[in-house]
């Protein structure tokens, strides 16, 4: 009868510990969603300013100390390098067309997000539209209360 007495008491305690795990578990996956979520607005945000020559949102996004490699050239490229080319590109009178992300895997460690992708993406310069497509790999930072994109790596486009 004293270990009836003690089962009962034992099974709602380990139903409510249950319960507590799976509501902090799935709030933690909400979490991370949302915190994914606005990873992949900040990459398109990136993406969109490079494209549209805005050097000022790109300074706040793409920090000092950036690395970027791209498939087909030798050189690395520096924060500096992505400000110029984005101001460049958009002197040119280049606009983008079409960007698209057919498939994208994330991993997060920590306060670092490694965004994994394939895109597409069709630009037009002096009335010239080039499309391409290719493979990314992005580094994402978590830091003073948002994410940055500190390198990345391109494949030679197809």
């Amino acid at each position: 009868m004293v270990v009836e007495m003690r089962e009962c008491r034992i099974w709602p305690c380990t139903a409510i510990i249950a319960a507590c795990f799976t509501t902090l578990g799935t709030a933690a996956l909400s979490a991370q969603n949302q915190n994914d979520e606005e990873l992949l607005r900040v990459r398109e945000t990136v993406l969109r300013a490079w494209f549209a020559g805005d050097t000022r949102t790109l300074e706040k996004l793409v920090p000092a100390g950036t690395i970027v490699m791209s498939g087909g050239e030798e050189g690395w490229k520096t924060q500096s390098d992505v400000l110029r080319s984005s101001a460049e590109f958009h002197s040119k009178g280049g606009k983008l067309v079409r960007l698209e992300f057919p498939r994208t895997e994330m991993q997060h460690f920590g306060n670092v997000a490694v965004v994994w992708s394939n895109y597409v993406v069709e630009t037009e310069v002096d009335g010239k539209r080039s499309l391409g497509s290719s493979r990314v790999t992005e580094i994402f930072v978590w830091q003073h209360g948002r994410w940055t994109n500190p390198g990345w790596h391109t494949d030679e486009e197809k």
